[in-house]
């Protein structure tokens, strides 16, 4: 419905603007709807605290909606920073764009083309995203709707820099003794990830249900730890993952070059001659099966592997206690750890 609204309004745009419109609505399709899903976990968690939950009402769901567009407008950026060619088992924006310049047999260069116009694509799903969010709590209270505007600038700003954090991290690690890199590869999780995909949606949703103090800093509590491991299972993914199910080629974040947690703890185990050798690979485009095979058995006889499996418990565990003795509803908390398990043990 919305895309369709945002759609009559540029009726007069033309069909180029039409088909702009198409990416945007393809970029939203699919997903597993995570920041959504604890958007609305957190609403529920306070509310059913003072009396049984019913559905959750407008304001709440145009939040969940706007999460997700949000996130389809970072995917868009963050697939063109990484040179992604594919996202959900399909080409990613700036791919399927460009295909559509060389399709339409234009001027000029597709590369450049797509890449120019997912920038801008990204752009207009932030707007949706806030005007899917200002809709929605017009039908809200007033100091309802401030927190929850607070909480949704707060994800914005830190995910942002959380963006760039992880830009400069590629760069940057040659500069940084080895033993550091792991602590770096954290922080950037932090920012761009546990808060965003988990703390920061459970926290919005609360703002929409008048959560105090108390009720905030528990699902805070919780929130970052699951988003952490959340996080370190993508690391993981994204190395050994079966490309059937996460609909991106197994070790794509390899020929990307991403300074993970995972790879820092291999770099550290390795001697020097060895790690020479890794970076040396890392990151490069053109690496072949084998390539990605030899990559991928060191970095399990590294025992990095294990070593982030052992994180992602500990988070996990942190994470569950932060709900014990919470003043949330029991229901909720239930759905909450639920939540948890399908963000951490997941194959896609």
């Amino acid at each position: 419905m919305f895309v369709s609204d945002q759609r009559k309004t540029v009726t007069d745009a033309g069909p180029d603007a039409d088909g702009f419109l198409t990416a945007a609505a393809d970029a939203v399709t699919g997903g597993k709807r995570l920041r959504g899903r604890f958007c609305i976990a957190g609403w529920r968690a306070v509310e059913e605290a003072a009396a049984p939950a019913g559905a959750p009402p407008a304001p709440v769901i145009a939040a969940a909606a706007a999460l997700e567009v949000f996130h389809a407008a970072a995917l868009v950026h963050d697939d063109l920073i990484d040179n992604s060619d594919t996202r959900r088992g399909r080409p990613s924006a700036h791919r399927a764009l460009e295909a559509e310049h060389r399709a339409a047999g234009w001027f000029g260069d597709a590369d450049a083309f797509g890449r120019s116009s997912a920038i801008l694509l990204g752009d207009l799903l932030v707007a949706w995203s806030d005007d899917l969010l200002e809709e929605g709590l017009a039908e809200t209270s007033p100091d309802r709707a401030a927190a929850a505007r607070r909480q949704y600038a707060l994800m914005r700003r830190e995910v942002t820099l959380g963006q760039f954090l992880d830009v400069a991290e590629e760069s940057a690690f040659v500069t940084e003794p080895d033993d550091r890199h792991a602590d770096r590869a954290l922080r950037v999780a932090s920012f761009k990830s546990a808060r965003y995909s988990i703390q920061q949606p459970l926290a919005i949703g609360a703002a929409l249900a008048g959560a105090d103090a108390a009720q905030a800093a528990a699902l805070a509590a919780f929130g970052h730890p699951v988003g952490m491991a959340f996080q370190l299972r993508d690391d993981v993914l994204g190395v050994f993952g079966d490309e059937a199910a996460t609909g991106k080629p197994s070790g794509d974040d390899l020929r990307e070059g991403k300074r993970t947690v995972l790879i820092a703890f291999a770099r550290e185990a390795l001697a020097p001659n060895a790690r020479r050798i890794v970076d040396e690979l890392l990151g490069d485009p053109e690496l072949d099966a084998g390539q990605i095979a030899s990559l991928q058995q060191t970095i399990l006889d590294t025992g990095a592997l294990d070593r982030v499996e052992s994180l992602i418990a500990d988070y996990a565990r942190e994470a569950d206690r932060a709900l014990s003795g919470a003043r949330l509803g029991n229901a909720a908390v239930s759905e909450l750890r639920e939540l948890a398990r399908a963000a951490t043990v997941r194959t896609t």
